[in-house]
């Protein structure tokens, strides 16, 4: 039986989140999130390829043996990424030379490789395109806000050289969140990444673990209607 969107979109966004949960593609995630502009290119950049290549799996899945379906998703996989680096390189090519090697290690990324084999094989287009919309939504937004916090520690502001991304347009979009800021170096160093995705680990569980409370609460104080006793005393004439 094939999953409901709800569930899709549940295990994407939160129960199976590809940066809290199963801790794939930390290479990327860590490497690059020392800013908001890098940690978004690089997240919107992985959420393509994803989308693109689930749905290509999904086509080809009944025409493949298991003899070599894995070379051909790599194959999907890199072709679609070598499109990425090439669309990079003609629209924001100083953003692709910061991010450097982390755009052609897309290819290797396991959630890529992991969601078109256990997910994107076994599905329809519609569904394993979506699935791939929400895993990169997830896997960026954990990449955007450990950026950002990065960023925010690092350097008391946001959102700088996001023009590097969109254009001349964004060129006054960066906020001075502190005024005289020092900084705060071991943000912004690899480390920093550590820590960052060590506390928005720790956070996810205990919001995780304060609902399971509060539903089982919830359920003790409900007492079901048979298992309640009504005693009569007295004497009825």
């Amino acid at each position: 039986m094939s999953p409901s969107f709800r569930d899709i979109t549940v295990n994407g966004l939160w129960k199976n989140n590809p940066g809290l949960v199963q801790l794939l593609g930390l290479c990327p995630l860590l490497g690059t999130s020392n800013s908001t502009v890098n940690a978004l290119g690089l997240a919107i950049a992985t959420a393509l390829v994803l989308i693109c290549s689930n749905a290509a799996v999904s086509l080809i899945r009944n025409a493949v043996t298991n003899a070599v379906r894995l070379p051909a998703f790599v194959m999907i996989i890199a072709a679609l990424t070598t499109c990425i680096e090439l669309l990079m390189q003609a629209f924001t090519y100083e953003l692709f030379q910061i991010l450097g090697i982390f755009i052609p290690l897309i290819t290797t990324n396991c959630v890529i490789l992991g969601r078109a084999e256990a997910f994107a094989a076994k599905n329809s287009m519609l569904r394993a395109s979506y699935d791939g919309l929400v895993m990169g939504v997830g896997f960026g937004l954990v990449l955007v806000i450990i950026g950002a916090t990065r960023e925010l520690l690092g350097t008391g502001m946001l959102f700088t050289n996001m023009h590097l991304l969109f254009g001349n347009v964004a060129e006054h979009w960066q906020v001075i969140v502190f005024e005289d800021y020092k900084g705060f170096l071991l943000a912004i160093l690899p480390p920093g990444a550590f820590l960052v995705l060590g506390l928005l680990i720790a956070l996810k569980n205990w919001i995780d673990q304060y609902y399971a409370e509060h539903i089982a609460s919830k359920a003790d104080a409900v007492v079901p209607a048979k298992s309640r006793r009504v005693r009569v005393t007295g004497v009825v004439d």
